[in-house]
């Protein structure tokens, strides 16, 4: 990431050079609290963090009729999630689903007990909106 940082403040590109420092930062704050080293797993948590607050933030400023800074924060967005591993389509999160489904009793079918099950196998994989949302309708279904 620091070597985009410095193409960006070569390109004199503004909105990247923020974003990446804002990253960095996190790492820095991240890495003080924890008293070690970043693992590649907790850099991809803080990245994951940082996307969440910027898709939070555009709901709001789309809400508040504030386009000049929903566009600031979807850009923002979109740099900071090429740095994260691809997502699982939603047809892969209905198969998971489906198989813990399968796994679990039929008395212990309940949308937190798949959930539990489910989600250490999709951590940074898919977005828990998502697997909350499939869960619900895998629970639905006959």
């Amino acid at each position: 990431m620091s070597s985009d940082l410095k193409e960006a403040m070569k390109a004199r590109d503004q909105l990247r050079l923020d974003t990446l420092r804002s990253a960095l930062s996190g790492f820095i704050y991240k890495r003080t609290e924890a008293g070690q080293e970043l693992s590649d797993t907790d850099e991809a948590d803080v990245v994951r963090r940082l996307v969440k607050q910027r898709g939070d933030s555009l709901a709001e400023f789309e809400k508040a009729g504030r386009s000049d800074l929903a566009d600031k924060e979807r850009a923002e967005r979109e740099i900071l999630a090429a740095y994260l591993p691809p997502q699982r389509s939603a047809a892969d999160v209905r198969a998971i689903v489906q198989a813990a489904l399968a796994e679990l009793a039929p008395e212990a079918r309940n949308a937190g007990a798949v959930m539990k099950v489910v989600m250490p196998q999709l951590r940074g994989q898919a977005d828990g909106n998502l697997v909350r949302q499939i869960v619900t309708e895998e629970l639905a279904s006959p």
